[in-house]
């Protein structure tokens, strides 16, 4: 049986507005979630993540009655993620109406949460988010991957929005995550986010050769061929875009109709 390939527009909120920016910076509105994923919903996206970008930062919780308004008018699997901190928090937004949560800084910080988090809910419903950026640095124990320009690096998970390094290895983070359960990888590198110049293929497709549970890409569309690429040569599972859907570039189904010429299996 052939897996079809998933596109998700993923709605970066704000106080509960929709916003777009560069390398995590330089925010700009882009409008109210639950009209843009009923757009979406509309459109034939498989699902939706909604990130609470600042809710870490500023150390609360997601904005429940966000994610409960979009459940009331969504039909299709909703990830939510930001400031989740521990089971009770998971628990609020699951039950608000989400059928994932996304964890990132507090996996980082506890990785015994998703361990305790897939025993709760199921693997299905957690997440496991990684920010990342090249580290030229090489060191003994870090994952060497070649770059196009014949470089070599290693790729360190950052946290707080791309702000703290952690010293971690993505590559390794993400085969832990897998071993304590997540039943999904969401891998944003810093390096392309919001550059629109395609997605970090080298790390996306080691970690999507590293790990038996399905690679959403993130960070970095621009055109249609970076979504193809992203599949192909990064070898994800989903990819994953914002600004090219919110300011209309392309709709959902215009991106999969171009994969489906191009012979990459998605739901039409």
């Amino acid at each position: 049986m052939v897996l079809t390939k998933r596109i998700i527009p993923c709605l970066d909120l704000k106080d509960g507005r929709v916003v777009k920016g560069t390398h995590f910076v330089g925010l700009q509105d882009a409008g109210d979630p639950v009209e843009l994923a009923r757009r979406y919903n509309e459109q034939g996206a498989d699902e939706v993540v909604f990130l609470d970008i600042t809710a870490t930062r500023e150390d609360r919780g997601t904005i429940i009655e966000v994610v409960q308004r979009a459940a009331d008018h969504l039909f299709l699997p909703l990830t939510v993620g930001g400031g989740i901190r521990n089971i009770d928090d998971m628990k609020q937004i699951l039950r608000a109406g989400a059928d994932k949560v996304s964890i990132n800084s507090s996996a980082v910080k506890d990785p015994d949460l998703i361990t305790k988090g897939a025993e709760k809910f199921g693997t299905q419903c957690i997440v496991v988010a990684i920010d990342v950026r090249r580290n030229y640095d090489m060191a003994p124990g870090k994952t060497p991957i070649s770059l196009a320009d014949g470089r070599e690096c290693w790729y360190e998970v950052v946290t707080h929005g791309g702000s703290r390094p952690t010293g971690l290895d993505a590559v390794k983070w993400a085969m832990e995550a897998e071993e304590r359960g997540a039943g999904e990888i969401l891998l944003t590198s810093m390096e392309t986010d919001g550059t629109r110049e395609g997605f970090d293929i080298p790390i996306t497709r080691a970690i999507s050769e590293a790990v038996g549970i399905p690679v959403v890409a993130s960070g970095g569309v621009g055109s249609l061929e970076d979504f193809y690429k992203g599949f192909t040569e990064g070898k994800a599972d989903a990819c994953l875009a914002a600004s090219v859907f919110h300011y209309g570039e392309f709709t959902v189904r215009q991106v999969k109709e171009y994969l489906a010429e191009r012979g990459i299996p998605v739901r039409l």
